[in-house]
């Protein structure tokens, strides 16, 4: 299984869901990268992403992009996959 990376926040809902998504997906280990704890680190996560917002999913190499986006890649059959790839 891919190495899970996502960058988020304590108190982001969005955040949560992404994380239960995953792991209902078989994801037992997602490293978490606190931008709540660690604000440089959210400089980080707008230079690998481009994107301002958490949760920012990264699958392996890959971003998959926030919720709604790991959301729609799961729907269509996608998200299991790339998490196996």
């Amino acid at each position: 299984m891919q190495k899970v990376v996502m960058y988020c926040t304590a108190v982001c809902p969005y955040c949560v869901a992404a994380e239960r998504l995953l792991k209902n997906r078989g994801v037992t280990e997602i490293e978490k990268i606190r931008i709540d704890l660690e604000p440089q680190k959210q400089d980080e996560m707008i230079a690998r992403t481009g994107r301002r917002t958490v949760p920012q999913v990264f699958i392996g190499d890959t971003h998959v992009g926030g919720f709604d986006d790991t959301s729609a890649l799961d729907a269509a059959g996608k998200l299991v996959p790339l998490l196996n790839s």
